[in-house]
């Protein structure tokens, strides 16, 4: 073990290394409520702790990484050995994205309906504007 190891404890802890452990006893909430009110109170010591997380990498720890639930979430796409649990899953994924099509398809529908409704009520309105200019035209 050397010196400037992290899991060297000094002899005499002081208040400061106490501190850190209870800190890091309570996990990276504690960190960052520790930093918010930092902020509120005096600003420098807010900075000091963004600082002093960043150093330690307490703010970029494994327990804030995506890539775990990425692949927790990745992990449904597996079989899982159950061939029935998986021909119902595959039919529920295959209807679920018929669904979504058929969905969409609507919604592309209803705003085409839409524009093409306020298109014919633009040219009816230009459409009168003309007559009623070329009724007052022919009247004057």
């Amino acid at each position: 073990m050397t010196a400037l190891s992290d899991h060297a404890v000094p002899a005499n802890p002081g208040w400061l290394y106490r501190a850190e452990a209870w800190m890091d006893d309570k996990g990276k909430g504690a960190w960052i409520a520790a930093m918010v009110l930092g902020f509120i109170f005096f600003w420098p010591v807010g900075l000091a702790l963004l600082a002093y997380m960043i150093w330690s990498k307490r703010m970029f720890s494994k327990s804030c990484s995506r890539r775990k639930s990425w692949q927790s979430h990745m992990s449904a796409m597996k079989p899982s050995g159950n061939s029935a649990f998986d021909a119902y899953k595959s039919d529920t994924l295959a209807r679920l994205e018929r669904e979504q099509q058929d969905f969409e398809a609507f919604l592309r529908r209803l705003r085409e309906a839409k524009d093409k409704a306020e298109f014919d009520q633009f040219m009816d309105e230009r459409a009168r504007e003309n007559r009623d200019e070329s009724d007052n035209g022919e009247r004057a």
